[in-house]
Formats: C-alpha cells, structure tokens, sequence
C-alpha cells in the first residue's frame, strides 16, 4: 500500500497541496520580481538565464561554503549582477528589451552550463524547512505541512511590495516611471536609475527562486533543472494583472497543475503521467492565448512594449 493511500481519499489532496507548496516557491519569487521590473515599464525576458545561473551559482557555494544561505545570497547577487547588466544594455538608445532580455537568457544558461559542470555529483546542504504538522500523527500530513522558508519569504515579499507600490514615494515614483515616462521626466523623477534598480530587483529575486530549485525542490544541480519556469513566470505576472498578491494566487495555481502529476503517481496512477506533467506549459499557453487581445491586458504599465 502506498504513503497516500493509508489516509484514504485524503491521500491525493494532501499530495497535491505538498506539491503545489514546493512547486509554486520558484514561480512566485520570480514573479513577484518580474512584476516589480515590469511596473517600471521594461519587461525582462532573461528570467530563465538568471533562474538557472541562481540554482547553480546557490548549489555551488552551498556545497564549497557548507551554507546553504550562503548559497540563497550568492544566488540572489549574480541574478542581480545579471539583472543590471540587462538594465545597462536596455537603457541604450535603439536597443529592444525583448531581444536583450532573450540574449540574457541564452548567456545566464550558457554560463551556468559552464560553471555549473563539476557540481552536478557533488550533494550540497539543502535549506530547512519549517514543520507545521507536527500536531499530527500522520506522516503524509506532516510532510505536506512542511514548509520552506523561501515559501514564507515569497508570501512576505508580495505583501510588503503590495504595501509599498501604494503607500511609500519609491512606489509612486516606480507606478509614474512605468505608466508615462514623459511625465516621470516632467516631475523630475530618475526614469533610467529607477528601471536599472527595479530590474536589479527583479533579478535578485529570480536568483533566489533559482536557490530553491537547487537547495530544496527537486534540490540538486543539473542542466535540465528549470524547464521553462523563468518564462512562465513572464505570463504568470500577465494572469496576475501586474499585482504582487495576485502573484502568489497565480503561482499556486501553476504550482498545483504542476503538482497534479506527482500526486496521481503516488497513488499508482500511471496512464498520462507525462500529460498530466504537461499542465503547466498548456495553463501558460492558455493564459497567453487569452491575453493576446490588447484590450484583455487591465493593470498593465502604460510603457510596457506589450501594450504598444
């Protein structure tokens, strides 16, 4: 018998909630910093580069330093040396931050790949988690209840920027920049260093998401780690309508397709596995496919290349 079935029909929900808890953590770090990057008005396609260079660049110094924050630091600050570089370039005159934003992505892999080949055997310290289930005496219970710390973090983060995007200056100036330039430069607001510094942020936050493919789930280093989720997390900001809490909402929603699979195999369900693992990347052509009309994409910043 298997761990989900000795709890009976609970086996599965309970499955799928572990699941969606540890998948959806990537999704909405990179997200929530996605939208921060894009309320300035640039949009940044290089997430899945600074993903993957953040799980290797974490795995890496997690496993030479002992540390796994060691690692969620260094993850953090090469996506953000990343981030800036793509801030740097975007800010040239005549240059489109959609083709910058794919050459980041192929440069973030590209290194990662490189750096990252003599760390795949290697097992570094993984991140703790938090046990929320100890109240019960069930084992699947307590492993669904076990939460990591980047979980919380990321759940912290959309509160504090849904605070700050409408109650603090920085949040005004941000708003101003990325809804009219014109009238950012009228009220003499620093359009260029705002964008480099909300980019920068949405790197860093992609580089930590990227520390927990590697330190938590599925935690180890390889080449394949990723599968797309920097790009989903493009389209998962346009299903949130550019707001942090709706980010998180989006994030469970990917996470627990993502998590559909896993759970139908715990309980001995095999047939359409594979289609089932598929969900994700069919939701994020949903979601595209729906916001193609100009007039279905409400909340978005006014100097987002996706509304010219």
């Amino acid at each position: 018998m298997s761990d989900a079935s000795q709890i009976g029909v609970w086996g599965v929900p309970l499955a799928i909630l572990a699941g969606t808890i540890r998948v959806s953590t990537p999704f909405m770090l990179v997200s929530i910093g996605e939208c921060i990057t894009e309320k300035s008005g640039r949009i940044n396609l290089g997430l899945e580069g600074i993903l993957v260079m953040g799980a290797m660049s974490g795995y890496a110094v997690a496993y030479l330093s002992g540390s796994p924050w060691l690692g969620v630091l260094a993850a953090g600050l090469c996506g953000m040396l990343l981030a800036i570089l793509h801030g740097l370039l975007c800010s040239l005159q005549r240059v489109n931050d959609i083709a910058i934003g794919i050459s980041l992505m192929l440069l973030g892999t590209g290194l990662a790949f490189f750096f990252g080949k003599s760390f795949i055997q290697p097992t570094a310290p993984n991140l703790p988690s938090i046990p929320f289930g100890g109240w019960s005496s069930y084992p699947q219970v307590q492993s669904a209840l076990e939460i990591n710390v980047l979980f919380i973090a990321g759940i912290v983060c959309a509160v504090f920027f849904y605070w700050a995007l409408r109650n603090t200056r920085w949040g005004l100036m941000l708003r101003t920049v990325g809804d009219s330039e014109s009238a950012a430069r009228a009220l003499g607001f620093p359009v260029l260093r705002i964008r480099i510094a909300a980019t920068a942020l949405g790197g860093l936050l992609a580089g930590i998401g990227g520390s927990y493919l590697s330190l938590v789930y599925p935690g180890s280093w390889n080449e394949s780690l990723s599968s797309g989720q920097g790009l989903m997390a493009v389209a998962l900001v346009i299903f949130a309508r550019w707001r942090p809490l709706r980010c998180v909402a989006a994030a469970m929603i990917f996470g627990g397709a993502g998590a559909i699979g896993p759970a139908l195999q715990s309980v001995g369900v095999t047939s359409g596995y594979y289609l089932f693992n598929a969900a994700p990347y069919v939701l994020t052509l949903v979601v595209m496919i729906v916001n193609s009309r100009k007039q279905t994409l409400a909340g978005a910043p006014g100097e987002l290349s996706l509304t010219r």
